[in-house]
């Protein structure tokens, strides 16, 4: 009875896994790098937030790229452009490297596991290095966003929140260097 009940499973389960649909990872075993996906990479060269600064975001920081899409809109001044785009520049050209930086972290741990040399000890020597390197990313990105509140008003933050859909009210920032 108990051959039967193992029997039973042995030959069950690869048609329950099939009847459940594709597996989530078939196919991402072809990227060239397992654990970024092509737009990933793609904005991780170009320097995009890739939702890095989230919390500045929708707390009511608004971010340089965002700011001058909606330059006219917010009634910038010559001045705020300039700051802005120089922000922009600033942010793009930092983080642009260490996005660069983390694909090939990336791409390190992904070839140590392919050519089966992964140790416990380089394991944590790479991932603490990644983990610091997209530490650095996401403050890049932040950091940028908090810098904004030195170039926009109080009714400008309002109106790039509303904007951007975010209403208003709550996730205001009490920023002592903003302009009224």
């Amino acid at each position: 009875m108990i051959k039967a009940a193992l029997a039973l499973i042995v030959f069950t389960l690869p048609s329950i896994a099939l009847a459940q649909g594709p597996q989530p990872y078939a196919g991402l075993e072809q990227r060239p790098v397992k654990a970024l996906s092509e737009q990933q990479v793609a904005d991780l060269k170009a320097g995009r937030g890739m939702s890095l600064a989230l919390p500045a975001e929708l707390n009511g920081y608004p971010g340089p790229s965002h700011t001058l899409e909606h330059a006219d809109a917010l009634g910038l001044t010559p001045e705020q452009r300039e700051r802005t785009k120089a922000l922009f520049d600033a942010m793009k050209s930092e983080a642009v490297p260490v996005g660069e930086r983390l694909i090939a972290q990336e791409t390190e741990l992904d070839q140590l596991f392919a050519a089966r040399r992964i140790t416990p000890a380089s394991l944590r020597t790479v991932t603490e290095a990644i983990g610091a390197t997209q530490a650095r990313l996401r403050e890049a990105h932040l950091k940028y966003h908090l810098a904004m509140m030195d170039v926009l008003t109080t009714g400008q933050v309002e109106t790039y929140r509303t904007l951007r859909g975010y209403g208003t009210g709550a996730g205001r920032p009490n920023h002592p260097h903003r302009h009224n």
